[in-house]
């Protein structure tokens, strides 16, 4: 599982001109499933998540979480997070898990996420989406279940 983490102002997505799903203050993760991910990969990311402090306290410190910045998640899933450019300058996925697959995993993801208690849009699986944000810092990290 690979999660591209960015610290927003606001973040949203658009389908066919209309908003679908939208934050303030937050954490927008672009989500990617590889075949070779389980339960324990997302239970460990997830909990990555909530724990990271890369929100800035009184002092101008990334010594806050989530909760402490009271913040929201968007949640978008985007399989090319395993494109494969070792050969050639076409993607290759064969890394990706198969969509139903990954569908399943992000949805899990999602609802760990909110067990929390936080707030957590989505994007729309398998879906064309316009998202766009306000990033703050810029704060950009990357997680992987594999590395």
């Amino acid at each position: 599982m690979r999660i591209l983490i960015q610290r927003v102002k606001q973040a949203y997505v658009v389908m066919s001109g209309k908003q679908v799903s939208a934050i303030t203050k937050g954490l927008l993760l672009f989500v990617g499933m590889s075949k070779e991910d389980t339960e324990n990969d997302l239970e460990r990311l997830a909990e990555k998540v909530l724990s990271l402090r890369i929100f800035e306290d009184e002092q101008g410190k990334m010594n806050l979480n989530i909760f402490q910045a009271q913040g929201e998640i968007l949640s978008v899933p985007q399989f090319t997070l395993y494109a494969d450019l070792r050969k050639g300058n076409r993607p290759g996925f064969e890394e990706a898990a198969d969509p139903k697959t990954a569908e399943g995993l992000w949805k899990k993801l999602n609802d760990r996420l909110r067990q929390s208690g936080l707030m957590v849009g989505e994007g729309v699986f398998g879906a064309h989406m316009e998202i766009e944000l306000v990033n703050d810092g810029p704060v950009t990290i990357w997680l992987d279940s594999r590395g």
